[in-house]
């Protein structure tokens, strides 16, 4: 829009980038509901990877909040950067 060049077609990031923004989008989704880390966790990488003990610092704990927190980016505003190219006025 306004005489800028697009961004790069969806296809045209990499297949691990498209997987991470959807599954980042999915657990802020998630999250938003009202869903614990736990939840999330189990809903994305399986009950089976879920230990029962010692969750709180289990790896897949804190990689769940980062894609919350990435999702939580991405509706802020960081979406933009998958638009098109970093506007030099800004």
């Amino acid at each position: 829009m306004n005489g800028r060049t697009p961004g790069p077609a969806f296809h045209e990031l990499s297949r691990q980038r498209r997987e991470r923004l959807s599954v980042a989008i999915r657990a802020l989704d998630a999250r938003a509901s009202g869903s614990t880390y736990r939840a999330i966790a189990e809903a994305l990488f399986g009950k089976k990877r879920i230990p029962d003990h010692a969750w709180k610092t289990h790896d897949l704990r804190n990689r769940t909040i980062r894609l919350v927190q990435s999702g939580l980016a991405l509706m802020r505003g960081g979406y933009r950067e998958l638009l098109g190219p970093k506007r030099k006025d800004k």
